[in-house]
């Protein structure tokens, strides 16, 4: 049979352990496997793209010879944009997968990630893709028990394909003495950062500023990303690039009354508000 084709890319850098490890599990699949990942940590850079100056690529053999792997002076999802339209010019990835991330990206984290961005990037140019994360922080994180869940996960993508227009975050546990009760499918939890700057002082008592500040899980639903993290499970949830609200479209076209023509008109359908402490209180 056929090799699977896989792209991997990351945010923290081609040399963080988690990226070795995803390319390790998948090289053990039977992939052939391609490494495009930032020269140097990309964390917290969202969906940034690099437009302003020229974009380096080398070839950096780190995984061995096994692998082609390049390490790319931008974004991660700059990455994937460079991997599907120079490294790999006319060959169409079976999957691409982004991470291992050292730290979660449930709930809002996946607005500021650049695991999943690189993921939501492929997903944008048609592509079926995933974006792991470690909920465990730090250059020692320890990723051996992350291999099977990995490797079930992608397969599935691989047999049974991932919804167009989406990527899948997926986030595993950090490894402890309760095994880890399975998978578990859900929607992203409604979760802020409450956050304050921290003001500080250089040796010339000149002021910066450093970003502190506490996670608070808002919603209440047993069906979220956060609420099978806490149980334990590996959560899976699907994510679009399309941002429209639609029970966003059904509030402003029947309340606001706003004075468009009647053919230009949204006619959003009802859409049922996801469970929990999320979106409005009440519709109508």
């Amino acid at each position: 049979m056929k090799k699977p084709l896989i792209l991997v890319s990351n945010d923290d850098g081609i040399t963080a352990p988690g990226i070795r490890n995803l390319v390790e599990i998948v090289h053990a699949m039977g992939a052939e496997v391609v490494v495009v990942a930032p020269d140097s940590p990309q964390s917290g850079m969202g969906h940034a793209i690099t437009i302003g100056h020229a974009l380096r690529l080398t070839e950096n053999p780190v995984f061995g010879p096994d692998i082609k792997a390049y390490e790319c002076s931008g974004t991660p999802a700059d990455c994937v944009k460079i991997a599907k339209h120079y490294v790999l010019k006319d060959r169409t990835p079976d999957l691409v997968v982004s991470g291992i991330n050292h730290g979660s990206n449930a709930s809002v984290n996946v607005l500021y990630s650049g695991t999943m961005s690189a993921a939501i990037e492929a997903a944008i140019e048609g592509l079926p893709a995933i974006g792991f994360s470690l909920c465990e922080y730090g250059p020692q994180a320890d990723f051996s028990h992350v291999a099977e869940w990995v490797t079930q996960i992608c397969r599935h993508a691989l047999d049974h394909g991932v919804p167009a227009g989406t990527a899948l975050n997926v986030n595993i546990p950090k490894n402890s003495d309760t095994p880890i009760a399975g998978l578990r499918l859900g929607r992203q939890a409604r979760a802020k950062w409450q956050e304050e700057f921290d003001q500080r002082f250089d040796p010339y008592q000149r002021p910066y500023y450093w970003l502190v500040g506490s996670f608070v899980n808002l919603d209440h639903g047993t069906d979220t990303d956060e609420w099978a993290l806490a149980h334990n499970y590996v959560s899976i949830v699907p994510c679009q690039f399309d941002l429209t609200a639609a029970y966003g479209l059904a509030h402003l076209s029947t309340k606001w009354q706003l004075p468009l023509p009647e053919a230009e008109a949204v006619q959003a359908p009802p859409q049922p508000v996801p469970s929990g402490d999320y979106g409005p209180a009440t519709q109508s």
